[in-house]
Order: structure tokens, then C-alpha cells, then sequence
């Protein structure tokens, strides 16, 4: 007996060691990382901070009304995270930024002119809807501030849509003496959206219906990239969108498949419409107008509702890109990136399953059958 009890002493220390050697797993929702530092918390930072460029022109170009829609969104969606999380007796986690980051690309996704009551609702939807009633940050199927958008734009398709934003006349007078309405080319808000601008356009055309004075010539490519035209506010500058879009693929944040699917497969089918002559818009108008740039690298890329594999992450992209050039050429709406993404977003489990990775030395071989 005093045998055994000295080897199980002898035994005790060897087991300690192998006991510390065994792997540590930890188990929690989605984003899943590698790095087990950076935490949902800093790659909600990460956002933040790549949204600072598209914020800073949503302010210079909309001045106040950009600010009021910001606030608005950002506080109803913190408080929304708070009541709807206490309803279900969680403990609150509002420090992990998730949903600051929510409200803020809703109200990126919103015109500055949308009437408060747009931004509270749509956040609540964004949170309650579009995030909670899935089980949380990490259980969501669908983008919550898309959901949350989608919602608002249904319920408050004149506040929101395209006829939300005012082109407000200004009489100038035409070559022949008689009074012409043009927009005022120093304040954006007085604009037509680019996007309806030019579907506007293309359907006065196909129709054989003559164009008004100040439909005859689309924005410039160059107000297009600098962000000096009407629209939602984070999709007027694709120079904003691109610096912040960079800043989230050098941190490994977002991955590049999905921008990169989502502008070649945007390329793929815009360039032959443009060859083709089916659209007054260029490929370069496609690319830089609207939400496409905002979607592709702020969007499309969350974590958590896009694939978890390297091939299912660029099929993602590209799908995103088709569906978003098929509404806009082949539907009477001028943008297409939120139905696009909520489309591709109930795809991605599917994706998921068609990409899983092969193991390392191949798929297990099946049991011999018994003789």
C-alpha cells in the first residue's frame, strides 16, 4: 500500500505538467480569429476608426444634418443594445462596440435629410430584429444595419428613397432668353442623387423622352471620387471609402476577397453595358457612384454574416457585385447594394457548406466493406 502511495506522489507532479501542456479552448460566438488578442472589441475599434474618412466628408459635404443623423443613430442603436439585452436578462455589453458600430453605418447608409424618427426606428429594428432576436452578436444571419435600413426604406420610402432628396430650382436663364431650373452646383444637397440622376436619364432615353437642361450632363467622375454630390452620407466619396477600406485589409479586419469580388464582378458586367451603349453611365460611374465602394469594403465585409473561407469569401463578393449591377440595370431601382448584401447574406451558410477546405492529406478514406 505504501508502494502504490509513493508512486501516486512520484505520479502527481508529471501529471501537473501534462495537465499544463494541454490546450486551452475557448469557445464563443462569431467573428472567430486565429489571434486570440485581437478581440471583437478591437475589430470593432478597427471600424470605427476606418469610418473616420467617410464620416469627416459626410460632415464636410452635409455640414449639421450629417451630424444630427450620426448622433441620432448611434445613440438609438446603444440603446436599443441595452434594452433589448436586459429584456432577455443579459448582462449588458455595449463596451465590445458592436453596436456603435451598427448605428453608425446605418446613419452612413441614410441621407443627412431623413427625418429623425427614420434613424431611432431603424436602429431599434437594426438591433432587435437584425441582431437580438438571432441570440446575439455572433448568432446573426442577416447585417443588422442593412436590416435595419431595409426596414426604414420600406416603411419611409419618401423620407429615405430617392424622392427624399430635394432638387431645389434655381432660375437661370438659357441660351434663348427663356428661364432655366438647374440645381445649385455649390451645395450638394440641392442635388439629384447620382445614382437616380442617371437612372433618370437612361430611361428618358430608352422611352425617346427629352432631357431637361440640367439632365443633359452627369456629375464628373472627379465629384464622384471626392464625395461633392448628393446621396446617403457614406456613399458619396469612393476616395473616403477606399482610404478606410485599406486601413481594414492592411489590419486584417476585413478580407480582400470580398471588395475584390464585389468590384470585378461590378467591372465584368458594367464594362460590356458600357461597350454596348445600354446605359449613359460608364463603368467608372458605376464603380464610383452610390454605395458600391461603402458596401464593398463596410458592408459586404462583415464577420459575422459573410463566409468563413477564403473561396466562399470571393464567391460572396462576386455575388454581391452581380446582384447589385443586375438592380440597377434591370430594376426601376437605382441602387441595388443593401437588397444585394440581405440576399447574399441568407446564401452564406450555403456557401459555407459548397467551400468547406479539404484536410490536410486528403479526405478520410471510407471503411472497407465487410466480406
Amino acid at each position: 500500500m505504501a508502494e502504490v502511495s509513493g508512486a501516486t506522489q512520484q505520479a502527481g507532479p508529471a501529471d501537473a505538467r501534462e495537465q499544463s501542456k494541454a490546450p486551452v479552448l475557448h469557445v464563443a460566438p462569431s467573428p472567430h480569429t486565429f489571434d486570440s488578442a485581437r478581440t471583437t472589441r478591437k475589430m470593432m475599434a478597427d471600424v470605427l476608426i476606418a469610418l473616420a474618412p467617410v464620416v469627416a466628408v459626410s460632415i464636410y459635404v452635409f455640414k449639421l444634418h450629417a451630424v444630427r443623423q450620426i448622433v441620432i443613430c448611434m445613440i438609438s442603436a446603444l440603446f436599443a443594445e441595452a434594452f433589448f439585452t436586459t429584456l432577455r436578462g443579459k448582462k449588458v455589453t455595449l463596451h465590445d462596440c458592436s453596436a456603435a458600430v451598427t448605428g453608425l453605418i446605418l446613419a452612413l447608409s441614410l441621407p443627412g435629410t431623413a427625418p429623425w424618427y427614420v434613424g431611432v426606428i431603424g436602429a431599434f429594428v437594426a438591433i432587435g430584429i437584425g441582431k437580438v432576436i438571432f441570440g446575439g452578436l455572433g448568432q446573426n444571419i442577416f447585417n443588422p444595419a442593412m436590416v435595419g435600413r431595409a426596414f426604414v426604406m420600406l416603411a419611409f420610402a419618401g423620407a429615405v428613397g430617392a424622392s427624399g432628396y430635394v432638387l431645389k430650382p434655381i432660375q437661370n436663364i438659357g441660351p434663348d432668353g427663356t428661364p432655366v431650373q438647374v440645381a445649385d452646383p455649390g451645395d450638394a444637397i440641392t442635388q439629384a442623387t447620382p445614382m437616380t440622376w442617371g437612372k433618370t436619364v437612361d430611361n428618358k432615353l430608352a422611352a425617346g423622352e427629352k432631357l431637361l437642361p440640367q439632365e443633359e450632363h452627369l456629375p464628373s467622375l472627379g465629384s464622384l471620387f471626392l464625395g461633392t454630390v448628393n446621396g446617403s452620407l457614406g456613399e458619396t466619396s469612393a476616395l473616403a471609402c477606399l482610404i478606410g477600406g485599406l486601413f481594414l485589409l492592411l489590419r486584417g479586419t476585413a478580407s480582400w476577397q470580398i471588395p475584390a469580388g464585389v468590384l470585378l464582378a461590378a467591372t465584368a458586367i458594367g464594362l460590356p453595358v458600357q461597350i454596348w451603349g445600354h446605359s449613359q453611365m460608364s463603368l467608372g460611374y458605376q464603380l464610383l457612384a452610390g454605395a458600391l465602394m461603402f458596401g464593398a469594403f463596410f458592408i459586404a465585409t462583415d464577420l459575422v454574416t459573410s463566409p468563413i473561407t477564403p473561396k466562399g469569401k470571393f464567391i460572396f463578393g462576386l455575388g454581391v457585385g452581380a446582384l447589385v449591377m443586375l438592380f440597377r440595370l434591370l430594376s426601376n431601382y437605382p441602387e441595388g447594394v443593401m437588397f444585394a448584401v440581405l440576399i447574399m447574406n441568407g446564401l452564406t451558410p450555403l456557401i459555407n457548406q459548397w467551400t468547406i477546405p479539404t484536410p490536410l492529406g486528403g479526405p478520410a478514406a471510407a471503411p472497407a466493406a465487410e466480406k
